[in-house]
């Protein structure tokens, strides 16, 4: 089990981890050893999320996730499977604790009337500067 708050934990079944070669350096095991992790977790049929945080996980997965509702993380920060393997879950953790905090709604809200003023004022006096540097006279 995967806790992820005190009310949320993912079985570790409805994760599925494959381990895939690295780009990028890492010596002679480059070529040889299969050291990225990619983590799939779908996000559309698990029964460990509740609807609304399912919903804020897609939206916040952004192109990481399928058409399918499959959430897809790939790790290859290190150079060791077990380092990338708890990274990714790592990240999978967090993203999910983010999905978790309900976004505070926006209350629409209206300037003040001495704000307003303020603007107002400010936009005359900059008229003014600028009405001061033309010239009064033009030479004929």
């Amino acid at each position: 089990m995967i806790n992820i708050t005190r009310t949320i934990s993912i079985a570790e079944n409805e994760i599925q981890l494959s381990f895939v070669r690295a780009s990028g350096p890492g010596g002679q095991n480059v070529n040889k050893v299969s050291t990225a992790v990619q983590l799939r977790f779908d996000v559309g049929s698990s029964p460990s999320l509740p609807g609304d945080v399912r919903t804020r996980l897609i939206r916040l997965a952004g192109r990481r996730i399928t058409q399918d509702g499959i959430l897809i993380i790939e790790a290859r920060q290190f150079r060791t499977q077990e380092r990338n393997r708890e990274d990714a879950l790592l990240r999978l953790v967090q993203l999910i604790r983010q999905a978790v905090h309900k976004p505070k709604p926006r209350r629409r809200t209206k300037p003040s009337k001495a704000a307003t003023e303020r603007r107002i004022e400010g936009k005359k006096k900059r008229g003014e500067v600028k009405r001061m540097r033309q010239d009064a006279s033009s030479p004929d």
